[in-house]
């Protein structure tokens, strides 16, 4: 953390056990980014990272939460997003971020295509104690 920053601030917690919360989590997430003064690429950018991360987080993780916190560091402002689960974990996380891997009927864009969509990204898992990814979108003020 820079001497400018200040601490995250909560904004919301949304849990993430069916369709219609991972609809509340977007709607939560363009509201912010269009509270902060986000272009519409950039909203539309973190929100589809957002999407593709809740449904991960309900599809494989078994459900789970979403944290949103608000984030300055002087010159900036951005929004923190992360995904907390309990589910089977990932075995190998750098396979599960290449494009068209997927232990699911999807695409296999998910993961690396939401790393794609922001400004930082990390993800912690240990098979069979859960996934946290981390997400991160910076404007210049």
């Amino acid at each position: 953390m820079s001497d400018n920053a200040a601490p995250a601030r909560l904004l919301a917690q949304v849990s993430l056990r069916s369709d219609e919360e991972i609809v509340r989590l977007r709607q939560t997430v363009r509201d912010q980014a269009i509270a902060l003064g986000f272009s519409l690429i950039e909203q539309t950018k973190f929100v589809t990272a957002a999407s593709e991360l809740a449904r991960n987080t309900l599809q494989y993780g078994g459900g789970g939460e979403a944290r949103l916190e608000a984030l300055s560091n002087g010159v900036r402002v951005g929004l923190k997003l992360t995904f907390i689960d309990q589910g089977p974990g990932i075995a190998d996380i750098e396979r599960a971020l290449q494009d068209g891997f997927t232990s699911g009927n999807g695409l296999g864009l998910g993961l690396g295509g939401s790393r794609r969509l922001c400004d930082a990204f990390t993800i912690d898992s240990t098979p069979g104690s859960g996934t946290t990814v981390t997400i991160t979108k910076w404007k210049v003020r």
